[in-house]
């Protein structure tokens, strides 16, 4: 079927009616895709695209069992939950059913955003405090609440956009971070902090609601917080008469291989007070859930407030959500993201031993995250270098991002349907990429290389790496380029303590 424009015609309406805050993939020559299916996506060409980054479609883009429950139930009815449906609580009961018993009372929303302000208020509400702990580069949502308690957000503004009552704990980043791998309790360090944090408040007079945490950072670059650090945290929050916001909306539904939340690879002994749900709940029909403790709703609904949300928990999103469940658990993909997830994993650190551009490798299932340095030893981000490799990889057909507080972390968290063959062919792009940039840096060679070399990163023609490449590190805080940098091909990092799969 024949598209209604071309792309030039879509990209010049999308500039004239879509806000201009609007960004889009890869700007200077973005991709038009028209369908998708499993774990590739299609542009108007016809071509196909291996989709490395799209946690949305989780079970795989378009999967038909989920198309099939969507269009049955639309067919029939789609109304607002005030009405009696067993839809509603059917999908309740299995939906709590994959979580820690307490978590047993819902509420149905349509994105993200909408489950963390609601989660927000119903901390608030708990014991009547204001004041939220959150961590160093954390992304909650786009709505003002969530950029409020967002610094991934909040610090791209001026300089006194922190609000008084957000509160900034260090991210347990044990790579770059405060305490790092070599450190004997990070877990307890970085716990203490947020104890630190608590104690100040409470002397200028505040009182903590809430301490909200993606239980592994996304945008903030994958990172995964120490085993142990949740439970002393939590212990800390609710001495204070806060409570535990775990956000899953990135790494729910089994992304993490061996357990169906993120939050579980902290142990048994932790439960979280609230849960938050998102993105890959409905494959990408928008929908979202908040789930918490019958004391915490109950103290909502003593507000004498009314909740209710109009397209929150309709028959038709609940039928989507159940079919979801079911495609996660028949086609086991829990399994074949511990699997392929370990896999990739094998894949990359092999790569380590070889490029000198790979500073850490880490990730749970199919939840990956390569942090690309200019210096193994002084694990100077390496910027540039990334935008670079996410051009030439779109360049190949293969789509990934580059995120974190530096922009140099490799994400991988694609449809969990991807496959052993298709980390191996992402590995092997990577590899042959990766040595082009290091030759031509002279990384290669252990000379020092000019902090120039490291910026005008070199193609196989020999012109300067793309306009785009150089647009997009351009709004990153600092001069990534002007740092001093020595290539030695015989540094090599500590490795780092990880969680597996």
């Amino acid at each position: 079927m024949g598209e209604p424009y071309s792309k030039a015609e879509t990209l010049a309406l999308r500039k004239k009616h879509i806000g201009p805050s609007c960004k889009v993939f890869f700007a200077k020559d973005p991709l038009k895709i028209v369908r998708a299916q499993g774990q590739y996506m299609f542009d108007e060409n016809g071509e196909k695209y291996l989709d490395c980054i799209n946690n949305v479609a989780h079970v795989g883009h378009s999967h038909p069992y989920v198309i099939k429950a969507a269009t049955k139930q639309m067919e029939l009815l789609n109304t607002n939950s005030r009405f009696l449906h067993d839809n509603l609580v059917q999908y309740a009961q299995r939906l709590t059913a994959t979580l820690p018993e307490k978590l047993s009372v819902c509420y149905f929303v349509n994105s993200g955003s909408e489950a963390n302000d609601l989660a927000l208020r119903l901390a608030r509400q708990y014991h009547g405090h204001q004041d939220v702990i959150t961590l160093e580069n954390a992304y909650h949502g786009h709505v003002t609440s969530l950029i409020d308690i967002s610094p991934y957000k909040f610090n791209q503004l001026e300089k006194d956009s922190k609000k008084e009552f957000v509160h900034v704990a260090p991210s347990p980043d044990i790579y770059r971070g405060k305490y790092r791998e070599d450190h004997p309790d990070p877990a307890s360090a970085y716990a203490e902090e947020v104890k630190k944090i608590i104690e100040e408040t409470q002397k200028n007079g505040r009182k903590i609601a809430a301490f909200i945490a993606e239980s592994m950072q996304s945008c903030g670059g994958q990172v995964i917080p120490p085993v142990g650090y949740f439970q002393k945290v939590a212990e800390y929050v609710h001495a204070a008469g806060g409570v535990f916001i775990a956000d899953e909306v990135q790494v729910g539904f089994g992304r993490v291989g061996k357990h169906f939340w993120a939050f579980q690879l902290q142990g048994e002994d932790f439960v979280p007070d609230i849960v938050t749900m998102g993105k890959p709940i409905g494959n990408g029909h928008p929908m979202s859930c908040v789930v918490t403790t019958r004391e915490i709703a109950e103290a909502f609904g003593a507000s004498g407030l009314e909740y209710f949300n109009t397209f929150g928990g309709n028959p038709v999103s609940c039928a989507i959500g159940l079919a979801v469940l079911e495609v996660i658990e028949k086609e086991d993909l829990q399994g074949n993201a511990t699997r392929v997830g370990n896999y990739l994993l094998e894949l990359l650190s092999e790569q380590k031993q070889k490029h000198p551009l790979l500073g850490d490798i880490r990730g749970v299932g199919l939840f990956v995250g390569v942090d690309l340095v200019k210096d193994q030893q002084k694990r100077t981000p390496a910027t540039a270098e990334a935008l670079h490799l996410i051009y030439k990889l779109k360049e190949q057909q293969i789509l990934l991002s580059a995120d974190g507080p530096h922009r140099n972390i490799l994400k991988f968290k694609p449809p969990m349907c991807f496959t052993m063959e298709d980390a191996k062919h992402v590995v092997d792009k990577i590899d042959v990429l990766l040595t082009e940039i290091e030759e031509a840096t002279g990384m290669k060679t252990g000379n020092d290389a000019s902090t120039n070399a490291q910026c005008k990163i070199k193609t196989k023609g020999g012109n300067s790496q793309p306009e785009s490449v150089t647009a997009s590190v351009s709004h990153i805080n600092g001069a990534p380029c002007k740092q001093e940098n020595g290539f030695y091909s015989d540094k090599r990092s500590v490795p780092s303590k990880r969680l597996q799969t």
